[in-house]
């Protein structure tokens, strides 16, 4: 594990994978649940490249990194101090041979990388629409949770259009927008194919939804167990804690 400096108000948070660090700046924006849970939702297999959009601190090719068997993972952040901080993350858990951070538009995935050039793409977007909500008066969150600097259209557009034949696209959302990200996913020739709600609570609606989709793949879906976060105030369920790898 190599040493990196920090800057200010940079801190080191543990991953609980394969010994695995990752920098986070409280005054950026660090990574959520809704990223840990996609990396948990996500198939890579061996030999596979990934591509995630809008990566942020790097934590979802980081995670990726470590619980599959994956060749390569490519993180795409627009935010040049999010994508360096990501960048240090992966320098100082020696994993430069296996992810790389690009700064970059997520519009313009496909001129950077090329079409067909992946075989899974993740994204844990921004949820809102400039109508939903107030937007923080903080710039970098503000374009991590509104769409901003892209929209769903956007993400979907590119992702289709840098996965192979066959590929597969990994998305975290809100449920509240599920007609709309079904409609923008099929109008892009990704075909649902597996949709997993998250509950807190067992007796709670979902607050999250975690989708599949396939590039070019026939009509149907695959509805699985709901996964509830808490069991009781406080305290994970037995999934919840084997996902975080506790």
């Amino acid at each position: 594990m190599k040493t990196v400096e920090l800057k200010d108000n940079e801190r080191i948070d543990e991953l609980q994978r394969n010994g695995y660090r990752i920098i986070q700046n409280p005054d950026k924006f660090c990574f959520g649940m809704d990223a840990v849970l996609l990396s948990g939702f996500a198939n890579v297999r061996k030999g596979e490249k990934m591509l995630d959009l809008g990566t942020g601190t790097g934590i979802i090719p980081i995670l990726m990194a470590a619980k599959t068997e994956g060749e390569q993972f490519v993180g795409l952040e627009i935010q040049r101090e999010s994508a360096q901080m990501a960048a240090r993350s992966v320098e100082m858990n020696d994993l430069s041979h296996r992810v790389r951070i690009v700064e970059g538009d997520i519009r313009e995935a496909s001129s950077l990388f090329g079409c067909g050039t992946f075989s899974v793409v993740t994204s844990n977007p921004p949820y809102m629409r400039d109508e939903h909500g107030l937007q923080s008066e903080n710039p970098c969150k503000a374009i991590a949770r509104h769409e901003i600097a892209c929209t769903l259209e956007d993400v979907l557009r590119e992702g289709a259009k840098v996965l192979k034949p066959g590929g597969r696209f990994y998305m975290v959302h809100r449920p509240f927008r599920l007609v709309e990200i079904f409609s923008a996913f099929t109008g892009q020739g990704l075909e649902p194919k597996r949709i997993k709600f998250v509950h807190p609570y067992i007796d709670s609606e979902p607050n999250m939804v975690l989708i599949e989709g396939r590039k070019g793949g026939g009509s149907r879906i695959r509805v699985e167990k709901p996964l509830i976060v808490y069991k009781a105030p406080g305290v994970y369920t037995d999934e919840i804690y084997d996902i975080y790898g506790y």
